[in-house]
């Protein structure tokens, strides 16, 4: 079972016990955060596609700590002009992991496309 969920403001593929590395949060270290904005389910081969978003289903994490990414360097120069400039950058990053996904309002959502594609095709069969 995997979703792709987004977190601050990035998408990504997230299964239960992994280990993720997003844009810095503002929880503290050791609490437990959800994520509500899933875009997609996949469960036994049946994938869940929201319209954005799925609703009533939401991923749990836990705020594993607070840390640095590596150096990132900058560096500009323009050939036979004398001009250098070199810059460096750390992000700051939050590691996750995620411990559950949860599915509640999965059901309704395949219900109610399970309604429309019956729809579609009674219309499609009187036609």
């Amino acid at each position: 079972m995997f979703a792709i969920v987004e977190i601050a403001g990035q998408q990504f593929k997230v299964e239960k016990d992994q280990r993720v590395f997003v844009h810095r949060l503002a929880t503290e270290e050791g609490k437990k955060v959800e994520f509500n904005n899933v875009l997609l389910v996949e469960n036994d081969g049946k994938t869940t596609v929201g319209a954005p978003a799925i609703s009533g289903a939401f991923v749990s994490a836990k705020v594993e700590r607070h840390l640095k990414g590596d150096k990132v360097i900058v560096f500009k120069k323009k050939r036979r002009k004398g001009y250098k400039k070199k810059n460096g950058h750390r992000q700051y990053l939050t590691e996750l992991t995620i411990e559950k996904i949860t599915l509640t309002g999965v059901r309704q959502l395949l219900k109610r496309q399970l309604r429309q594609k019956m729809l579609l095709q009674r219309r499609s069969s009187t036609c």
